[in-house]
């Protein structure tokens, strides 16, 4: 075990010294993988501030149910309990407002403003309704069983149009899905690039030390031992990118807050982007390492089967 331990401590103390050595082209490198880096984990920042954004929302889901003009009121009344029963079919417990037509026409009265011109009609041209009031959402995917609960009382007798009031927490359930999948696609396409700029930038560094690996092998030197430094070299590479862009990240936060405080006071919020939490950032840095490991082991294997060395 002391053994292990001192030739991790060789390798570790060898792979700072070659660090020190090219500092200007590890910076360089470094920089390269953090702006690869910084590009998916800002679109992760926004996305895991919307998700508790989106999740906190308490919305109560209403579906409006209209019914046939002409429908006799004695029907329209009778029609509470076939609602239930479809209710209860699809286990979703909600609120049943009867909305008579003399009361939907005084609602839209207030509320529209147009009082007046309303009170030109002879008639009256709205029809009887209920208004059905859903339990508050957990989350926006939750909404996705509204649309078969809606198609079911939209076949009632009597029934002529149903409208569900919650469509845009769908359509925000679906923009934060495709938000999920493009980020995926990012984050795997910029993990190539990271694997690739550590594998040319361990291979450099392979071939400059030629020598010395050849000198090593003649005294006994194992290829565990004599590439174990590259390793670490290339987990340190990542790392060090890593931090570089979270750090870049949190510096670009500031002017994106400024904007949005501007934009979110329009509508009477205080919204702001915050940085990942510490595990998230422990997460990414540990990521970055692993990235930087495996574009060094890929370059070390390839280089044991190369007739350079």
């Amino acid at each position: 075990m002391k053994v292990w331990l001192r030739h991790h401590r060789f390798a570790l103390r060898q792979a700072l010294r070659n660090v020190a050595n090219a500092r200007g082209s590890f910076l360089l490198n470094a920089v390269v993988i953090a702006i690869a880096f910084a590009l998916p984990l800002t679109g992760l920042t926004i996305l895991e501030n919307l998700r508790p954004l989106s999740g906190q929302l308490d919305v109560e889901p209403e579906i409006s149910l209209f019914l046939e003009m002409g429908t006799p009121r004695e029907q329209a009344l009778a029609l509470r309990s076939e609602i239930k029963g479809v209710l209860q079919d699809g286990k979703r417990p909600a609120k049943i407002e009867f909305l008579p037509r003399e009361k939907a026409l005084e609602l839209l009265k207030q509320k529209s403003g147009l009082s007046e011109a309303l009170a030109i009609l002879e008639t009256n041209p709205l029809p009887d309704g209920y208004l059905i009031k859903l339990p508050p959402f957990e989350d926006a995917a939750s909404a996705a069983g509204v649309d078969a609960l809606a198609l079911r009382l939209r076949d009632l007798g009597g029934v002529d149009h149903v409208e569900i009031d919650s469509i845009w927490i769908k359509r925000l359930a679906a923009l934060v899905h495709l938000l999920d999948v493009a980020l995926l696609i990012l984050a795997v396409t910029l993990g190539v690039v990271v694997v690739t700029v550590v594998f040319n930038t361990v291979r450099l560094q392979v071939l400059t030390q030629r020598e010395e690996i050849a000198v090593s092998r003649l005294v006994g030197a194992t290829d565990l031992f004599i590439y174990r430094p590259f390793y670490y070299s290339g987990a340190l590479l990542g790392l060090c990118a890593a931090a570089l862009a979270a750090g870049m990240v949190a510096l670009m936060l500031h002017p994106l807050n400024t904007a949005l405080a501007a934009f979110a006071h329009l509508y009477a919020s205080e919204f702001a982007l915050r940085p990942l939490g510490l595990v998230d950032t422990g997460l990414l840095l540990g990521l970055g390492a692993i990235l930087g490991f495996s574009g060094a082991v890929l370059s070390v294997t390839r280089q044991l089967f190369s007739p350079e060395l």
